[in-house]
């Protein structure tokens, strides 16, 4: 019987522990897009879109739409590539793709995904009339702990300095 609760206990640090490296990776992943955001489309508590760069090697920002799916037990982000930068570019809607960024989210309640910050730091309330004044994220990202319904998972809170926005002259 110990040896079976100890198994048990192994497995569930484990899983535990893979889970957290994960929510760690895709972290991190959320935060280089964000950061290199160069305009806000639509601000939400849980779903942005912005024009940001996805992949490093791209010629124009993309389109990006992070959000909740339906069950909110997945964290997706949609990326629909432009012609150009805007305002000149449009979305090549015909190429876009939806990515799943943490598969096995755990909506934490009472606690939004994104929280955006002026340049003091101080969290701005929504809807935001003028999206020029955010230069900041506060990004809550979270993953299921144990089988109890009363945990409220594993949680990992990313702050980000928006360091890509731009002014078309």
């Amino acid at each position: 019987m110990g040896f079976n609760t100890s198994l048990n206990q192994y497995l569930y640090l484990q899983k535990a522990g893979t889970q957290f490296s994960e929510l760690a990776t895709s972290s991190q992943r959320v935060a280089t897009v964000l950061r290199g955001t160069t305009d806000f489309i639509a601000l939400g508590d849980n779903d942005v879109t912005v024009y940001a760069y996805f992949y490093p090697n791209n010629t124009y920002v993309s389109q990006i739409r992070y959000y909740l799916n339906a069950q909110n037990d997945a964290l997706l982000a949609d990326v629909t590539p432009m012609s150009a930068n805007p305002p000149n570019g449009i979305p090549v809607t015909a190429n876009k793709k939806t990515y799943t960024v943490i598969s096995n989210y755990h909506k934490v309640p009472g606690i939004n995904i994104f929280t955006y910050l002026d340049a003091s730091g101080n969290a701005l309330s929504l809807p935001v009339s003028d999206q020029h004044v955010v230069k900041g994220m506060k990004v809550v990202l979270a993953v299921p702990g144990s089988e109890s319904s009363s945990d409220t998972g594993q949680t990992m809170t990313l702050s980000v300095s928006l360091r890509n926005r731009k002014t078309n002259l």
